[in-house]
């Protein structure tokens, strides 16, 4: 049986339908046993949600023991009526699990400007806290519960060892649309059972987030509600982690970065209306920040997008949105490479370009997995990122989306 969330020590979780979406599960719980450290990033959006200010408030002082999510609408833009339904959520969640409200995080995605459907959302949590368990069809459905228009769930369970102990980590997230670099219409709840303190959790955190889900977009725009929670509860009982010199630190972080990074591949994957999963490169370059920066201009570039899509190895478009990232960049000392998944072509050496065979590279380009490499000889920094093409699909289905 695959693993998910509830093979995380202490978990336990829920996922339900409370009728604000006609025929999904729309209502998620989950719950540790016993206090957590947690950490979060949030939307750099200037319109924010009204749960992500809630949990901003409540995940300050690095603690949280509970999380819950409804799907269908995104409380955002709702004023007062807004504001006291998110409360609502956090004060009932407490209220049923007999816990401090502060440590209930709260989440929602859907609709912007919409009234928020409180009592459904409040009647569906009495009803469904006590239903909370460690059963894998639990987990599931907490993954279901949350996506909006996304075509699949996306979880995530990997173990290893801190201190001679076994580690459980599992994750669930959603995103399709509204992807940008800085977070998007994205929510990620990241549950594992290692000991370790808040403050270092949240350097960890962030540090993730920087090379995984501030490294993906799918239509350039940042939504109201983004957010990525993790929990980490300590039931695992290793030596709690409490310094970057501590010896097992490295591990816990390299897996809190291959789980962001496998999740936030599977919101690119599901993109709207998207045939193409583009994954960007740049090698030898003057600092990490540099590359992550540079592969954010080329990969949200709509001429990239739409070339891709259309399977143009037109590659003059890469290096001008290259040029447009405010970076200094001397094209001449670049290389650039096009193509598929572990078969590409190179197209430019030193700024010159290269004969090549077009239509074996069009070829390429009609695969579903696409890479776009650029080595810039002008240091030794790295960055990854990913996105998707754009389709005359994500017009039609965004052109549409409330109607």
């Amino acid at each position: 049986m695959i693993k998910n969330i509830t093979n995380v020590r202490g978990i336990t979780c829920w996922g339900a339908h409370t009728g604000v979406k006609s025929m999904r599960r729309d209502l998620a719980i989950i719950f540790s046993k016993v206090p957590a450290s947690a950490a979060a990033t949030f939307t750099l959006n200037q319109v924010v949600a009204e749960p992500v200010k809630l949990t901003k408030k409540h995940i300050s002082d690095g603690m949280a023991q509970a999380i819950v999510i409804n799907a269908g609408n995104a409380n955002a833009a709702t004023g007062e009526q807004g504001r006291e339904g998110a409360e609502a959520m956090a004060q009932t969640m407490a209220d049923e699990l007999g816990i401090k409200k502060e440590l209930v995080m709260v989440a929602s995605t859907g609709v912007i400007g919409v009234p928020f459907p409180t009592g459904d959302i409040v009647n569906g949590i009495r009803e469904n806290v006590k239903k909370l368990t460690n059963k894998s069809t639990a987990g599931t459905f907490a993954a279901n519960a949350i996506l909006t228009t996304d075509t699949f769930a996306k979880e995530g369970f990997v173990e290893f060892e801190v201190d001679g102990r076994e580690i459980n980590m599992g994750a669930i997230a959603k995103g399709s649309g509204m992807i940008h670099p800085n977070m998007a219409t994205m929510l990620a709840f990241i549950l594992t059972d290692v000991a370790i303190e808040p403050n270092l959790l949240k350097e960890a955190v962030s540090d993730a987030v920087k090379k995984s889900f501030n490294m993906i977009t799918v239509d350039g725009d940042t939504s109201t509600n983004d957010m990525v929670v993790v929990l980490a509860n300590g039931l695992a009982q290793n030596e709690v982690l409490k310094t970057k010199k501590d010896s097992d630190y490295k591990v816990f972080k390299e897996n809190l970065e291959k789980m962001m990074e496998h999740l936030a591949q599977q919101i690119v994957l599901d993109g709207e209306g998207a045939s193409k999963f583009i994954e960007y490169e740049i090698l030898n370059a003057p600092s990490e920040d540099y590359a992550r920066k540079m592969i954010r201009e080329i990969s949200d570039s709509t001429l990239v997008k739409t070339a891709m899509f259309g399977r143009d190895p037109n590659w003059g478009r890469i290096i001008s949105a290259a040029g447009n990232a405010g970076l200094p960049f001397n094209y001449e000392e670049a290389d650039l490479y096009l193509g598929a998944d572990k078969k590409d072509v190179q197209v430019l050496k030193k700024g010159i370009p290269l004969e090549y065979d077009r239509n074996y590279l069009k070829k390429l380009l009609r695969e579903s997995h696409l890479k776009i490499k650029l080595d810039l000889h002008n240091g030794k920094s790295a960055a990854r990122g990913w996105g998707t093409d754009m389709t005359t699909d994500y017009v039609l289905f965004n052109s549409v989306y409330t109607t």
